[in-house]
């Protein structure tokens, strides 16, 4: 169903919610879709979530992942000891400061990370080879536009 081809004729602002519905709805499908395709079927999206910002930017603090991951430190600890106990991530004492630890991808943790990478990639590209050359040169130009969308 078009949302946006009922309002067609209908007031602008109308027409560009209608957009942004079928926008929402598509992007939600595709990530839910790439988020199926995993290495550990067992680890919650937050706990992947962990994972993969511990490869970008390395080994953090508790609060820092935390605030990067936009949850409390007590939510956080639950899903670090989850992780610490399944073997992907180390706590070690922080350098500067003893009371805090750095927490650190194991070489367990970086393997589910490539793996799961490595599938949502596969699956995506699969996807894609069965799409027109016209279809795959839409989305291309797509992704300029959602990135800088998503950046706003």
């Amino acid at each position: 169903m078009s949302y946006a081809n009922e309002y067609m004729d209908a007031d602008p602002s109308a027409q560009l919610a209608a957009e942004a519905t079928e926008l929402r709805i598509a992007t939600f499908r595709l990530a839910r879709r790439l988020r199926a395709q995993r290495a550990v079927d067992t680890m919650s999206d937050g706990q992947y979530a962990v994972l993969a910002t511990l490869t970008v930017h390395g080994p953090l603090a508790l609060g820092e992942l935390a605030e990067r991951e936009h949850v409390s430190a007590p939510s956080m600890n639950r899903t670090v000891n989850c992780l610490e106990g399944a073997g992907y991530i180390t706590r070690t004492p922080h350098a500067d400061d003893r009371r805090k630890v750095t927490i650190a991808l194991t070489d367990t943790g970086r393997a589910v990370v490539a793996e799961t990478a490595r599938r949502r990639d596969s699956w995506l590209a699969a996807s894609l080879g069965e799409l027109s050359d016209q279809q795959r040169a839409a989305l291309a130009a797509a992704v300029a536009v959602m990135q800088e969308v998503a950046a706003r």
